[in-house]
C-alpha cells in the first residue's frame, strides 16, 4: 500500500489521520433518498491500485463505498486523496479491519451490510512471497476465507468478489482460459490458487454469489513502485532528468499480458452484476517481455535501454513463470467487456505521469531538498 504525506482538513479543522477511519456503525448517509435505494459495497484493499480505480467506479454508478484498512503509522491512503472524506458528506468511508482478524470483518459486514463485497487485499508482490511466505498465505488465502465466511454468515444475501491472479497459471503454457489448469509457481500464487477454490466451494456448498476475477497483470500510474512495470517507468524518467544513470532489474525475457487497472476494475464490477455467478478471465489476450517494456518506455524520452539496464541476480525469482497471455473470450462475450487501452497507450500514461514526478523531484534536488543518490 502506498504512503501519504499530505494531510487533509477535517470538518473540524484538526489533521488528524485517524478520524479519517470511521470507527462506528451506524453511518449518517441515507441509502434511499427520493425512491432511489443506493447500492452498497465493502472493497478490501481499497488503498491499493485497484481499489481505488473500483471505488472511482462504483462512485461514478451511484453506490456508498466503504473500505477496510489496516492499521499502521502512516495513513496510506493517497491514492485516495482526491476522493472527499467528509465523515459527514462523503459516500466512500474507511473502517479499520485486517484479513487476519476474523472478528474484525465479520464486525464490519455486519454493520455495513453490503450488497456488494470485493476482496483485493493481499500480500500481492510475487517475489516478496518467497520471503514471507507464512503471512502471505495467511493473508491472501486464510484471508479469503474469512471473509467468505463473514459473508456467508450475514444476515442477507451479500454477492461477493475474488480478486485473483494470472501467477496462478505459472508454468502451464499460454493461452490461459477458465478451464486451463493451474500450476503456480510462487508462495503468493499457490495462496490465490487456495482463494480461488475456497471461493468455488462456497459458491457450490451454500448457493452464494461468489466469483472469481482471474486478471491479468494490469498497471497504471498507480502501480506501486516495486513492481517491475513502475520501477521502469520511474527509472526512465529519473535518467532522462539526469537523476540516476541505470535501473536493476532481472528476467528480461519473461512475458505478461499487460493491460490497464481502471479497464479492468470494470470487469469486476460487471461479474457481480450477472443473473448467475461465474469465473472469468480478464485479459488483453497480448503479451509483452520485459524487454519489450524496457524498449517502449525508453524509446518515449529518446533513448537506448541497453545503455542504462544492468541484469542483476538478485531479482530472479527461485522458480520464474516464463509466459503468460489470457483468454478472455468468456468475459468478452458474457460480460461484453474488452480493454480500451493498448500496451502502448499504457506505457505512455505511466511515463506522463513520471515524468511530471520527476520534473519535481529535480527542483528538490536542485535545492538540496533530497540526495541525488536517493532512487526509489
Amino acid at each position: 500500500m502506498a504512503s501519504s504525506n499530505q494531510t487533509t482538513d477535517l470538518t473540524d479543522g484538526s489533521k488528524d489521520f485517524s478520524n479519517r477511519a470511521q470507527e462506528v456503525a451506524p453511518l449518517p448517509i441515507p441509502r434511499s433518498i427520493a425512491g432511489y435505494q443506493r447500492k452498497v459495497a465493502l472493497i478490501t484493499g481499497i488503498t491499493g491500485q485497484d481499489g481505488s480505480y473500483l471505488t472511482e467506479c462504483l462512485l461514478s454508478k451511484g453506490y456508498e463505498v466503504h473500505g477496510l484498512i489496516r492499521r499502521s503509522s502512516n495513513f496510506n491512503a493517497a491514492r485516495l486523496d482526491h476522493i472527499s472524506f467528509d465523515p459527514q458528506d462523503s459516500y466512500m468511508k474507511l473502517h479499520y479491519a485486517d484479513l487476519s482478524d476474523a472478528s474484525s470483518l465479520r464486525h464490519w459486514v455486519n454493520s455495513i451490510l453490503p450488497d456488494e463485497v470485493y476482496n483485493l487485499a493481499a500480500q500481492s508482490h510475487v517475489a516478496v512471497s518467497f520471503e514471507i511466505p507464512d503471512y502471505t498465505t495467511d493473508v491472501v488465502s486464510n484471508g479469503a476465507l474469512r471473509l467468505l465466511e463473514a459473508v456467508r454468515l450475514a444476515p442477507k444475501p451479500i454477492r461477493y468478489y475474488q480478486a485473483g491472479s494470472s501467477d496462478m497459471f505459472g508454468s502451464t503454457p499460454p493461452p490461459q482460459s477458465e478451464t486451463s489448469p493451474f500450476h503456480p509457481r510462487s508462495p503468493y500464487a499457490a495462496a490465490k490458487v487456495a482463494a480461488h477454490w475456497s471461493t468455488v466451494n462456497y459458491r457450490e456448498a451454500y448457493g452464494m454469489f461468489a466469483c472469481n476475477g482471474i486478471l491479468f497483470n494490469h498497471e497504471s500510474p498507480r502501480r506501486g513502485e516495486n513492481f517491475v512495470t513502475r520501477k521502469i517507468t520511474r527509472a526512465v524518467s529519473r535518467i532522462k532528468l539526469g537523476l540516476q544513470t541505470k535501473i536493476f532489474l532481472g528476467n528480461l525475457r519473461a512475458a505478461r499480458d499487460w493491460g490497464f487497472a481502471g479497464d479492468y476494475v470494470k470487469a469486476m464490477w460487471l461479474m457481480l452484476q450477472q443473473d448467475k455467478p461465474g469465473d472469468y478471465v480478464v485479459a488483453t489476450e497480448v503479451s509483452h517481455t520485459v524487454e519489450e517494456f524496457l524498449e517502449e518506455a525508453f524509446s518515449y524520452v529518446g533513448l537506448d535501454w541497453k545503455d542504462h539496464v544492468v541484469i542483476d541476480e538478485r531479482y530472479f525469482r527461485p522458480a520464474e513463470v516464463d509466459s503468460l497471455r489470457g483468454d478472455s473470450t468468456k468475459a468478452r462475450s458474457v460480460l461484453k467487456w474488452k480493454p480500451a487501452v493498448t500496451f502502448r497507450d499504457l506505457v505512455a500514461m505511466m511515463m506522463d505521469t513520471d515524468l511530471e514526478i520527476a520534473e519535481r523531484e529535480k527542483v528538490l534536488e536542485g535545492n538540496g531538498y533530497i540526495s541525488s543518490h536517493h532512487q526509489p
